[in-house]
Order: C-alpha cells, then structure tokens, then sequence
C-alpha cells in the first residue's frame, strides 16, 4: 500500500476546484494507494498525469518510499510548461520525499 501525499502547489489548486470535481479527485488519490501506477507515463514510468475531463493531475511514483506525491493540476495548455518544470527539479521532489519519509 502506498501513501499519497500532495504538494502546496497541488493543494492550492485543488481548493479551486468546484465540489463534484474535488470528490472525484479524491477517489482517484485513494485509489492511487492500491494502484500508483495508473494514469499514462510522461517519459518516465514514475512521472504519470490521470486526465479528468479538461485537467490533468501530475503525479511522482517514488516505489522505494512507497509514496505518491501529486505535484500538481493543470490544463491541456499549461501542460508542457508544468510537465518541463517538474523535469527540470525531479532532484528537488526526490530529496523532499526523502526526508518525509524519514519524518513519518
């Protein structure tokens, strides 16, 4: 079993998002714990994004921790940019998670 963790920046757009689509969201991140490999691959296997509707979620799949962490929610047009800037700090997610994972 995973553990699913979301970042500030995911979290802020999160509680933009109208009700229906937060609880829709929800269930996909529960289901993220059994599952953490759903969604498609964006170049590698342990960077994913689940498509809902217009948005996109983007996700990190740290198996050695047994951690998701959700980066962020973003749009087809936003997409790139995000997908680009994640790339370019995926050494400042790993250390993050790192030492979550040694806090819990």
């Amino acid at each position: 079993m995973f553990r699913v963790f979301r970042s500030d920046w995911y979290q802020k757009k999160f509680d933009k998002l109208e009700k229906a689509e937060q609880e829709r969201i929800v269930k996909f991140e529960q289901h993220l714990k059994e599952q953490p490999y759903n969604g498609k691959p964006l170049g590698y296997d342990f960077f994913r994004e689940k498509k809902f509707d217009e948005k996109r979620l983007i996700f990190l799949v740290y198996e050695t921790h047994k951690i998701v962490f959700l980066v962020t929610i973003t749009d087809k047009k936003a997409q790139q940019t995000e997908i680009d800037m994640i790339k370019a700090n995926l050494d400042v997610y790993k250390d993050s998670i790192k030492k979550l994972s040694e806090k819990i």
